[in-house]
């Protein structure tokens, strides 16, 4: 089990479960728009997110959304040591840095200080991009050793400083090597791992990457929080993560979708209507496992399990719940009215 480590509050390692961490794509310098957007994130689920950091301008506005932010703030920081001087002093819940690169051990030695003095988490970040160039000539490429050798060698900077309130992430954007990588540092120390294939594209292909990398981590019990890295919105970027939980049983509670891939016996628009439907109840807070099915033959008895569902007919759903009929609803009205019928049986399950 990995050690403990608190961000601003949100317990991660130890025991504690998954969390799911996200990164701003505004303006850190714009607090209100910053502001915005953490809240948006923090409504969708997420636990941690991170905001860049590339000038004093940046760090100083940390300040103001520190202040106001619903979840604990990550300064981003690159090279610049004074920066995470100055994110510390404006109330960043955690720092992350790559210790080689901030010009030196006395400058490690002034980070770590300022931390520790405020108990903040460092979370050292290392990438396939950043390992030593003698590295990658010596093991004839980028690999699990020379990545996982790189991420132990920054930690140590910290650790010579008697400072191990530390989180580690070792990203690629492969996730084969992701695995590899994260199976290897596991095995070698008990920080808490920040888990996610970095660089990973746009929506669609880089949530299927990052299921594969994440979910294949995740359920051989690596990695304490995890990001979904996607060129796109960061809240598509949370509910992935999310998704990627649940689907291994690792965070309960908000609704379930399920749905059929529909065959030739479906005689409803269940592509168009699942998918609206889906998007109207995804932020409903109800604990409710929800279904779309194409058809009466099979709907109700695959998704017995479902709290509540639709199974198409002949221009017209069926309403069921835990596999037993309820009522029929015509094609042309079912979207409100099952999304209506959601809404109150999460109600009533909620007292």
């Amino acid at each position: 089990m990995s050690r403990c480590v608190d961000i601003g509050g949100v317990k991660v390692g130890g025991g504690s479960s998954v969390k799911v961490q996200s990164m701003n794509n505004t303006d850190t310098r714009d607090v209100k728009s910053t502001l915005y957007q953490i809240d948006m994130m923090a409504d969708a689920g997420c636990d941690i997110t991170r905001v860049a950091i590339p000038d004093m301008e940046a760090a100083t506005a940390l300040k103001e959304i520190c202040k106001h932010s619903k979840l604990p703030v990550v300064a981003d920081i690159h090279f610049d040591y004074n920066l995470a001087l100055e994110a510390v002093r404006n109330g960043a819940a955690k720092i992350r840095i790559n210790p080689g690169n901030i010009g030196g051990q006395d400058r490690v030695r002034e980070v770590a200080k300022a931390c520790r003095e405020r108990n903040i988490p460092i979370r050292v970040g290392v990438n396939s991009g950043s390992v030593d160039r003698k590295l990658v000539e010596e093991y004839g490429g980028v690999c699990a050793e020379n990545m996982t050798f790189s991420a132990l060698q920054a930690v140590k900077y910290l650790e010579d400083e008697d400072f191990e309130d530390i989180v580690i992430s070792i990203k690629s954007s492969s996730p084969r090597l992701t695995i590899d990588t994260y199976r290897m540092l596991s095995s070698k120390c008990d920080y808490p791992l920040h888990v996610g294939v970095t660089e990973a594209g746009t929506v669609r292909e880089g949530m299927i990457k990052s299921a594969v990398g994440i979910g294949a981590l995740l359920a051989e019990g690596i990695g304490d929080t995890i990001r979904v890295s996607l060129t796109g919105d960061p809240i598509e970027e949370v509910y992935a993560g999310i998704s990627i939980l649940k689907a291994l049983d690792l965070r309960k509670g908000g609704i379930t979708f399920i749905s059929c891939p529909t065959c030739g016996r479906t005689e409803v628009p269940l592509i168009e209507t699942a998918s609206m439907i889906e998007e109207r109840i995804r932020r409903f807070p109800y604990d409710l496992k929800v279904a779309v099915m194409g058809c009466v033959v099979n709907g109700p008895g695959e998704a017995k399990e479902a709290d509540i569902g639709l199974a198409g007919g002949k221009d017209e759903f069926l309403l069921f719940k835990k596999g037993v009929p309820v009522r029929k609803i015509p094609a042309e009205s079912a979207i409100d009215e099952f999304v209506e019928e959601v809404r109150k049986l999460g109600e009533e399950t909620k007292g």
